[in-house]
């Protein structure tokens, strides 16, 4: 038998439970599942504070996706799916989530749970998904006022990392700071599409780049674009940045040097936004099911 090829692309899975609470003593206990096109979030929120989640890989199949993410989370809880009061389901499969009683966009919720893991005073929120990249305006109570969404394909995404994580046999979380290990910012990569910008970046390694600065080069160019989209819809004051992008520091690092602030940090692990947004808003169904606000 061979050695098994080393996956780079495969950026770790978790979950966690808070093992000081005991769910079952809560009076609103709400699920948001996050299927997104290539990860998948779920959380439990025990009266609107956070209990547990998970963060694994979407599946072929969004349903299974979504039970086994939520699954996850509930491992060693004591919980099962059918403990959940309500669940709201999220993301490009938020229609596929089969316990949900309500699917909402992964925009409305990001902002939400932007609004709940950053404070309320967040007012743009930047999500970099794995498929796409998303700017949103929001108030004060995480309500969205306004959106833009990229218009390219995946090159400026999770997905594109992934390609260029295996193209470049560099693990996916070390990228980030790999691209910042250049004396200099090279010329950015010019394609906005994932396949074009592979071929640019296969040439780069033919010419002698060293990776590090292929990385940089297709880093810049992925901020560079986030910020046009950031310019067309104004930047306002607080800045946040939720999805899976958010955990690498080459991009935030640039997105910080064209932008001139800083982002809002956080304690919470801001690729769980969307999910725990979707929880809140279930928390707010059942009460008003309830009759209760």
């Amino acid at each position: 038998m061979g050695e098994k090829k080393r996956e780079f692309w495969r950026w770790t899975e978790y979950n966690w439970h808070n093992p000081d609470v005991n769910p079952k003593d809560a009076e609103a206990i709400t699920g948001g599942v996050d299927v997104g096109a290539v990860s998948t979030q779920a959380v439990i929120m025990t009266d609107g504070a956070l209990y547990a989640l998970a963060s694994m890989r979407t599946g072929s199949d969004s349903p299974d996706s979504a039970r086994n993410a939520m699954n996850w989370a509930m491992e060693d809880s004591g919980l099962a799916i059918d403990d959940l009061h309500y669940t709201v389901g999220t993301g490009y499969g938020r229609v596929n989530v089969p316990f949900a009683q309500r699917a909402i966009t992964e925009i409305a919720c990001h902002a939400r749970g932007a609004n709940f893991i950053y404070g309320p005073s967040v007012r743009t929120v930047l999500d970099m998904g794995g498929q796409d990249c998303k700017a949103i305006h929001c108030d004060e109570k995480g309500k969205v006022t306004a959106f833009l969404m990229n218009d390219k394909c995946a090159a400026g995404t999770g997905r594109g990392m992934e390609v260029f994580a295996d193209l470049l046999s560099v693990p996916i979380e070390e990228m980030g700071d790999m691209s910042l290990d250049v004396e200099k910012e090279p010329p950015m990569v010019s394609s906005t599409c994932v396949v074009f910008a592979k071929s640019e970046a296969v040439g780069l390694l033919r010419e002698g780049w060293p990776k590090s600065k292929v990385l940089a080069a297709y880093h810049a160019a992925m901020a560079h674009r986030v910020v046009n989209l950031l310019d067309r819809i104004g930047m306002e004051k607080e800045f946040a940045i939720t999805g899976g992008i958010s955990k690498n520091t080459g991009i935030v690092t640039r997105l910080k040097r064209e932008l001139g602030v800083e982002p809002l940090a956080t304690e919470y692990d801001a690729q769980i936004a969307g999910a725990i947004g979707a929880a809140l808003f279930a928390q707010d169904l059942l009460l008003k099911q309830r009759n209760e606000i």
